[in-house]
């Protein structure tokens, strides 16, 4: 099957919002990841907020409606799929994400990861990372937060 909009680092179909396709656009036509250490600073606009040797920790710079706070965790080396991950990076993400929760004083959220294949993911990015993300619940017109997982049927063909 070919995945149109699809290439192994982005996919376009599952953008959310016109800048993010734009970006994605320079993302393709350089064929870089954009997660990578060497080209975050090229698509990622948003300050790591920390770091330890396996992940890094920032703002989303395209956060889900109806969030307070939605932060990314970005794995350092580029990878896909979890067994490519070191063992000990486990214990680094729970520590990260232990941070986060106590440094915006988050009384609840969620804390998800996508990998592996963008059709079953719903990734944007073809590189394992994590989404820490708190709703905005006194926000006017307030609405739940939506982490889609499986891409849309439409999207497959």
């Amino acid at each position: 099957m070919i995945m149109k909009n699809k290439n192994k680092f982005v996919d376009v179909d599952n953008a959310r919002e016109d800048e993010q396709v734009k970006v994605m656009e320079n993302i393709i036509k350089n064929d870089e990841c954009p997660f990578c250490l060497d080209n975050l600073k090229k698509y990622h606009k948003q300050p790591i907020l920390k770091e330890t040797k396996y992940w890094l920790l920032t703002n989303n710079q395209w956060p889900y409606p109806n969030t307070k706070v939605h932060l990314l965790i970005i794995y350092k080396k580029h990878a896909v799929n979890l067994s490519e991950l070191a063992d000990q990076s486990g214990e680094e993400l729970l520590q990260l994400v232990k941070w986060a929760e106590k440094e915006y004083q988050i009384p609840g959220g969620g804390w998800a990861m996508r990998f592996g294949d963008t059709r079953y993911s719903s990734g944007t990015v073809n590189h394992i990372h994590s989404q820490f993300l708190v709703p905005d619940i006194k926000k006017e017109a307030y609405q739940p937060i939506r982490f889609k997982i499986g891409k849309s049927p439409d999207k497959l063909l």
